[in-house]
């Protein structure tokens, strides 16, 4: 039986039944649609904790959003480029990548590439060059607004793109400001582990600074609690002290540790497309769902 809280159970159907409902919409997307947002939407993955999710749910989330007819372009920003592999995108050294845009030296229509799961999800890769440019981007002009210059509203127009999630390395350097002053929101991912909020001030206490001197728009939109073992009282014990702390802005759907969403990024796929009956790729499509039903509701 399924005891992840808020799942989604219908008022008048078993979990059993609800579930076999989430999975026949993920395994026939035809058959249902996502709205598109009345605004495109620019929004960061950020925290600088490692192995929360962050770039699981990155991929996974613009899938979910893809699969469903809304056009998602996924930004690697972090250096190991393990966004790119489970999209299943170039990002050999050498390949048009997000290290050439933050240089002005290539533009988003000519890094993006299409990911081969679906025709709606485009990812500027992320390759080894983008190692040091932490230290090349220090001596450069804007330094802190090189991406924002490159995912110019003429460029995302011509992708036709609804969508833009910048996944960021694990740490607060100059690329995850880089990520910040891009975006209109951050989507901040939480594990349901013990110590799950360490940090996470260091982190808020960034993009306030980020928000009073470069960029007034960014907003803390969205919360993606992970991993979480119905198995622990723990797990039910984080889960509401972040409910009780940020209120609505967490995600109602909570992503479950899943060894399906652990194995896909090694097969090159994300989960929706490694195994899209399991309940890991079921919860990021109800996650993706809730992300852009309130696309449509939060105008701006």
């Amino acid at each position: 039986m399924n005891t992840t809280p808020d799942a989604g159970v219908g008022a008048g159907g078993t979990p059993i039944a609800e579930e076999a409902l989430r999975a026949a919409r993920v395994l026939h997307p035809d058959e249902g649609f996502m709205p598109r947002p009345t605004r495109r939407r620019v929004i960061t993955v950020a925290n600088q904790k490692g192995g929360v999710g962050k770039t699981t749910s990155t991929v996974n989330l613009a899938a979910g959003l893809a699969l469903y007819g809304v056009r998602t372009l996924v930004v690697d920003l972090d250096p190991q480029g393990n966004a790119s592999t489970a999209l299943d995108v170039d990002h050999r050294s050498g390949t048009p990548s997000v290290y050439e845009m933050l240089l002005g030296e290539a533009s988003v229509v000519d890094a993006a590439q299409t990911s081969g799961q679906s025709d709606n999800l485009l990812c500027v890769p992320a390759t080894i060059d983008l190692a040091g440019s932490e230290i090349e981007l220090v001596s450069m002009a804007s330094r802190e607004s090189r991406l924002k210059e490159a995912l110019t509203s003429e460029a995302l127009d011509q992708l036709d793109i609804d969508y833009v999630f910048v996944d960021c390395p694990p740490s607060l350097g100059l690329l995850t400001v880089n990520a910040l002053v891009a975006a209109h929101e951050v989507l901040i991912p939480i594990q349901c582990e013990y110590y799950a909020l360490e940090g996470l001030g260091q982190l808020l206490s960034n993009i306030e600074l980020v928000q009073r001197h470069l960029n007034q728009e960014l907003t803390v939109s969205t919360i993606l609690l992970t991993m979480y073992d119905g198995r622990t009282k723990l797990a039910d014990q984080v889960t509401q002290e972040v409910r009780r702390h940020f209120g609505d802005v967490v995600l109602k759907t909570i992503i479950p540790r899943s060894v399906k969403v652990s194995e896909a990024p090694g097969y090159g796929q994300t989960v929706l497309a490694y195994d899209p009956g399991s309940r890991g790729a079921m919860s990021y499509v109800d996650a993706a769902r809730e992300v852009a039903e309130r696309g449509v509701k939060e105008r701006r």
